[in-house]
């Protein structure tokens, strides 16, 4: 459970919604919001609801959001966004390993350029969302410096000076958009889907429907589709997604087909995944962008993955989604 970190731990529920209700009251002067989400592609659309739930909220606001470079492209599929900043933040691993390849001479310029940006925008509040609670602390400090004036964020013990509203993540939420969805509650920011969001775009559309046909796909037929490789604190074997493809296949007894692809960097499992499964497999040709895959999986009817990115970009364009080991539950197999 996430609490609050007012000060009287007796506090009535008066008082409590007392606060609550100044909090909202000075967020929704905001008309510039930075919205900092700086792990990825995957982070991102994790928070989209949250991004959704001040939009929606204060439609009067434009709001910008700071990334990390991998996720630019997903600026065409971002629905609550109005521009985009990208950084290579130096206390993420990709961002670190980014600014190590530069000459030592030039070690601070990346974050001295974002501190003059982000002054001359004049951003109103920015709120800081980060998959661990101490993670939105320096990206803090840069937002202190800047002298945005309303700052967000999960916080383990209190920032201090560094945010002016914080929310004590105890870690007992694990799912991310719950969490972040939680934290703009904590402001008065709410939205009624709290699913992810991701706008799909007509081309991408079509030009997955022409692969999938030339991949030997029938027109109009089902398809599962299958993308092996790790997520974060989850893996399975090829034997283990070859398992779950006959599962599925028994159960539907029908023309479903199997269309594989695997996600960058995890081709090396096809070969292994292919020999033990069905032979009613597709390989598909290279998926070439993030808004291709999304809508490889939009027209599937049902996911097997273990890596967060589809996972989450499953439940954004409201496909059934299930890890290898999960294709025992009938509420999605037999959809």
């Amino acid at each position: 459970m996430i609490a609050t970190l007012d000060t009287a731990a007796a506090a009535t529920p008066v008082m409590l919604q007392t606060a609550a209700e100044a909090r909202h009251r000075r967020w929704c002067n905001v008309r510039r919001v930075l919205l900092v989400r700086l792990d990825g592609v995957s982070g991102v659309l994790g928070s989209t609801a949250s991004f959704a739930a001040i939009h929606e909220t204060m439609p009067w606001s434009q709001s910008t959001l700071l990334t990390a470079p991998e996720a630019a492209g997903l600026r065409p599929h971002l629905q609550a966004i109005d521009d985009l900043l990208t950084f290579n933040a130096p206390w993420t691993a990709e961002g670190a390993a980014a600014l190590g390849a530069e000459p030592a001479t030039m070690r601070g310029d990346a974050e001295m350029h974002l501190l003059r940006k982000l002054r001359r925008s004049h951003f109103d509040a920015a709120v800081l969302f980060s998959a661990t609670p101490g993670g939105a602390l320096p990206a803090a400090l840069l937002c202190r410096m800047a002298g945005i004036p309303l700052t967000l964020a999960h916080v383990r013990e209190p920032a201090h000076g560094l945010l002016s509203d914080e929310l004590l993540d105890d870690g007992l939420i694990q799912d991310d958009t719950r969490r972040q969805l939680a934290l703009v509650a904590h402001v008065g920011m709410s939205t009624t889907d709290e699913r992810p969001r991701l706008r799909l775009l007509p081309k991408d559309s079509h030009h997955i429907r022409s692969a999938l046909q030339q991949a030997g796909l029938g027109f109009g037929q089902r398809y599962v589709l299958v993308c092996p490789g790790g997520g974060v604190g989850r893996t399975s074997t090829p034997a283990a997604f070859a398992a779950a493809i006959e599962v599925l296949l028994r159960t539907w007894a029908d023309d479903t087909a199997v269309v594989l692809c695997p996600m960058p960097g995890d081709e090396s499992a096809l070969p292994a995944l292919r020999a033990a499964m069905p032979s009613r497999g597709q390989v598909l040709p290279d998926v070439g962008s993030l808004g291709e895959l999304a809508a490889l999986i939009a027209d599937a009817r049902l996911l097997i993955a273990t890596d967060d990115l589809p996972l989450t970009i499953a439940a954004a364009v409201r496909v059934p989604a299930v890890v290898p080991e999960d294709t025992s539950r009938r509420d999605l197999i037999l959809s």
